[in-house]
């Protein structure tokens, strides 16, 4: 087991929304601590700032005006339940179908 490092609460396909934030999106790739630039976290308002010793989602989020990719800490995140739609336009290329709060990924042939 690593120091520092925990088990990630949610897995990629889940849908999640942002705990402070308007918007929610589709997870699809996890980092088990920090790993984007420092001027990025830094960029976050120290009073909300999140710590780096914790799992950070690569999401496609959207919120009521666009869609975009996200780049959120675990502390920050709860399951959405709303079971809304997305349209997030790169959803269909990493997922194959939702079925209830968790995008299925396509099966991706790496040959």
């Amino acid at each position: 087991m690593m120091d520092g490092a925990r088990e990630a609460k949610f897995s990629i396909g889940q849908i999640v929304r942002h705990r402070m934030f308007p918007f929610r999106g589709v997870i699809f790739d996890v980092d088990p601590v920090f790993d984007n630039t420092e001027e990025w976290w830094l960029a976050i308002p120290e009073d909300i700032r999140p710590s780096k010793d914790q799992p950070y989602y690569h999401l496609f989020a959207e919120n009521d005006e666009t869609e975009y990719v996200a780049y959120v800490s675990e502390q920050n995140l709860l399951p959405d339940e709303s079971s809304e739609p997305l349209r997030h336009p790169q959803i269909s290329e990493f997922f194959a179908a939702r079925d209830g709060d968790i995008y299925i990924a396509r099966d991706r042939d790496l040959n």
